[in-house]
C-alpha cells in the first residue's frame, strides 16, 4: 500500500519574499523553495530552541510572529519569518540577518516583533 504524508497548513503565509542570497543557497543545495515553505506552515520549525518552538506554537493562535530555522546540507542556515499579521513570509540566510544587525543587540520596540535570532534563541544539535 502506498502511503502519502500530507502536511496540514497551520496558518496562511501571506506573500512570499525571498532574498537572492537565500535563493542561491537553496538552489545550490538542491532544495526547492516550496519545501521550506511547506515545512514552515506545517509547524516544522527546524532547529530553533525549545523556547522558540513553544512560542511559535502559541503564536499561531495568538497572532504573533513565527520563526523557523533550517540547516541546509552545506551547513548554511535558512531563516523563515512570518509576520504577526500573516501578510508576508520572508526567507533569508541567517548570516544576512546577523550581519545587518551591526553586531549590536537591538531591542524590540513592539512585543509583536521580537528580535530574532540571537545566540540564546537558536539551538543546534551538533552531530
Amino acid at each position: 500500500m502506498n502511503q502519502t504524508t500530507r502536511l496540514k497548513p497551520l496558518f496562511r503565509p501571506g506573500r512570499l519574499l525571498i532574498t537572492p542570497v537565500a535563493l542561491t543557497a537553496l538552489r545550490a543545495n538542491g532544495i526547492p523553495v516550496i519545501s521550506v515553505v511547506l515545512r514552515h506552515i506545517a509547524g516544522d520549525w527546524g532547529i530553533v530552541s525549545d523556547e522558540d518552538r513553544q512560542q511559535n506554537d502559541l503564536s499561531i493562535t495568538a497572532g504573533l510572529r513565527l520563526i523557523s530555522l533550517y540547516r541546509l546540507p552545506d551547513q548554511t542556515r535558512i531563516l523563515v519569518l512570518t509576520e504577526w499579521d500573516r501578510s508576508n513570509t520572508t526567507i533569508e540566510r541567517l548570516d544576512e540577518v546577523a550581519s545587518n544587525r551591526g553586531g549590536r543587540e537591538q531591542r524590540p520596540t513592539n512585543p509583536r516583533y521580537p528580535v530574532w535570532p540571537s545566540a540564546n534563541h537558536v539551538h543546534e544539535d551538533r552531530a
